[in-house]
């Protein structure tokens, strides 16, 4: 049997592709034409289909319900045609026909129903998920940091795991959903994984051998000091002919066992990872330096623009963490290698619950621009609270920075907005947890950013009710599922940090709140409450003048507290508590309401939840049952900690009355 179609270790979850989606294609008659791996891959697929559900694989010309034909090239794009009882998928290479295949599984019986065309194509070039996963356990960051489903997929012992049956099913997970790139370890490069690139590489080979059959080509997160830490050299200066040969020769060796080998990830100058500032060099001097070891075998330097002081004087409030990746790399703008891909987080702050989309996404019309999400809930409950992060990346995604008449952020990472093609990239939320994510609602999350990256276009609503009818056998679960998760990520929001004022969680794990953790702390996020109002002052007239960092229309209508739209006022305004919103309340009474409602919305969700008992597999009810317990324990000690701190600062009553601890 091919490895991808290979069965699941027993417990563990099969996700979004369970037997029964399977099921319309495997009652039929199916041929395949073509050949090539990825068409060995879709083979298995049938083959393990029409097994189990009592189909036939036909390689006759004889009529067949569906036919599946590959031509030599190496596209992504395919068309589906439905006539004559016979519904095409036809493709013009191996990876078209896997989209295609799976594209068909999506449609389940309407695929083989009327008469109809359809021609589909990515809308972004690269759709890549980063892992943070450490090799070795690492003693403050774990063995995955950030990631709230248990240990790594990848790693065990300070090596690959020696069975990767579980990293092949996952590799076919992120297939069906478009993912084309995996970051394998951790952006932090500690000291074993920086060895990935050398002694470790071997183990990296069986990791891309898994992943390739699936389309998935692998990337490498690298340290920029490696020609010091791995070569012996006395330095890493980007512009030093010995640093450049080092990575030349590394890099070569890396392709010579590993020849679809992506390319590199890099978190450099930030957070104390070394970088090109170290040598009196800057960002577009580093890229360029693994850009051009990589260009010969058309590999691709991911250079991340999370660039800040976090060493910052909570004194000072001409320090804005905000503006600092516009600083850094927006003066760089045409000085990359066009290898070179700025991945650039969609916030300009840290994966916040509501943020702004970060002004360098406009700044920046010569050079390649990823988008970068966060898929693990760093900030949105950990997956120990359903918060449905669609809404949030699709609004950002479709966001217009240049106002309505121009191309969205979606559009400018795709390339057709301005400006070279870059991708969309996030940090995945899976571990080897049983249910691959910790809380199986939170599935929901790492399916929907996969079909955005593929298609922007499609709505929240519309890639739930996929993940649904694919996950669950019961279609009369559909409805309570929207009722749960569609508006999650606006309940949590509701009980956590209103207004875009983003953090006030526990400094260091961010989970829970902890509204003055990080309010004399050097990170930089900031709220600045005190007796007479709240929220940070941005603007160019007063403030730190990050607004100023905008184009028309946005650098205007982000200036004023009178224009600013209320659920970011105070991202971009310190205002009284007395403040009225364009809702008609005032800034204090918003965040005694909103903190109540949404404890009270977390509670429907129990109950909406409590209704599938018995619809549902009883391992999942029961762990969603225990994490929405959690999730509600979370939200009342949000309501109480939050209207409590703002009562006391402010002095003003809640005006209907509720109690206030």
């Amino acid at each position: 049997m091919n490895q991808s179609t290979a069965p699941l270790p027993h417990g563990v979850d099969p996700a979004w592709l369970p037997s029964f989606a399977l099921r319309p294609l495997g009652s039929r008659r199916i041929r395949i034409a073509g050949s090539g791996p990825l068409v060995d891959t879709v083979r298995g697929e049938v083959a393990a289909a029409v097994a189990e559900h009592g189909g036939v694989l036909v390689d006759s010309q004889e009529p067949v319900d569906l036919d599946l034909i590959c031509g030599n090239g190496g596209t992504e794009a395919f068309t589906v045609t439905r006539e004559d009882r016979t519904t095409t998928v036809h493709a013009n290479g191996g990876p078209g026909l896997l989209y295609g295949f799976h594209h068909v599984v999506r449609r389940g019986e309407a695929a083989f129903d009327g008469t109809w065309t359809e021609r589909v194509a990515p809308r972004q070039a690269i759709r890549m998920l980063d892992h943070w996963d450490n090799v070795d356990v690492h003693p403050v960051m774990g063995q995955v940091e950030r990631g709230y489903a248990g240990g790594s997929l990848f790693y065990d012992n300070g090596v690959v795991r020696a069975d990767l049956g579980r990293v092949a099913a996952y590799a076919r997970l992120l297939a069906s959903i478009g993912i084309n790139r995996v970051g394998l370890n951790n952006v932090n490069v500690h000291r074993t994984e920086a060895r990935l690139l050398t002694d470790l590489l071997p183990d990296v080979v069986r990791l891309a051998a898994v992943f390739r059959p699936q389309g998935i080509k692998v990337c490498l997160s690298v340290s920029f000091a490696a020609p010091v830490t791995l070569g012996g050299l006395a330095t890493a200066d980007p512009l030093d002919p010995e640093v450049r040969d080092w990575w030349a020769r590394t890099t070569a060796d890396v392709y010579a066992a590993i020849p679809d080998f992506a390319g590199y990830v890099v978190k450099a100058d930030s957070e104390g990872q070394p970088g090109p500032f170290g040598y009196g060099r800057d960002h577009a001097d580093g890229a360029n330096a693994l850009a051009r070891a990589l260009k010969p075998f058309g590999g691709t330097v991911f250079w991340r623009a999370f660039v800040y002081n976090h060493r910052q004087d909570w004194r000072d409030r001409t320090t804005d963490r905000a503006r600092a990746a516009h600083d850094h790399f927006a003066p760089l703008d045409g000085r990359f290698d066009d290898n070179v891909v700025v991945q650039v987080k969609a916030g300009p702050i840290d994966f916040q619950t509501r943020e702004p989309v970060s002004p360098v996404i406009a700044a920046m019309p010569s050079t390649r621009l990823a988008v970068e999400l966060q898929v693990t809930q760093e900030y949105t409950g950990h997956q120990k609270h359903v918060c449905h992060l669609v809404p949030l990346w699709r609004e950002m995604l479709s966001f217009r920075p240049w106002g309505e008449e121009e191309g969205t952020v979606a559009d400018i990472a795709a390339g057709r907005a301005s400006g070279p093609a870059g991708g969309v990239v996030a940090v995945s939320n899976a571990g080897d947890d049983p249910f691959w994510t910790g809380h199986p609602l939170a599935q929901a999350n790492l399916y929907g950013f996969g079909r955005l990256a593929w298609d922007d276009r499609l709505t929240s609503a519309e890639v739930l009710d996929e993940w649904i009818g694919l996950t669950f056998a019961d279609p009369d679960v559909r409805g309570p599922l929207h009722r749960l998760v569609d508006d999650s990520w606006r309940t949590y929001e509701k009980y956590t940090a209103p207004l875009g004022v983003g953090f006030m969680v526990r400094p260091g794990g961010h989970y829970g709140p902890d509204v003055d953790g990080y309010e004399y702390s050097p990170w930089g996020t900031y709220h600045f409450a005190d007796r007479d109002g709240v929220g940070v002052d941005r603007t160019r007239a007063t403030g730190t003048g990050f607004t100023g960092q905008f184009p028309p229309p946005w650098r205007n209508l982000y200036e004023s507290p009178e224009t600013c739209p209320d659920e970011l006022l105070l991202f971009f305004h310190h205002v009284p508590y007395g403040h009225v919103l364009h809702s008609g309340t005032t800034v204090v009474q918003h965040i005694y309401d909103t903190h109540f409602d949404g404890r009270e919305e977390v509670v429907r969700m129990a109950a909406t939840w409590a209704e599938l008992e018995g619809r549902v597999p009883a391992s999942t009810f029961r762990r969603v049952t225990e994490l929405l317990g959690e999730q509600l324990r979370s939200a009342t000690e949000w309501r109480d900690q939050v209207n409590t701190y703002f009562h006391r600062k402010s002095g003003v009553p809640d005006a209907r009355g509720r109690r206030i601890y």
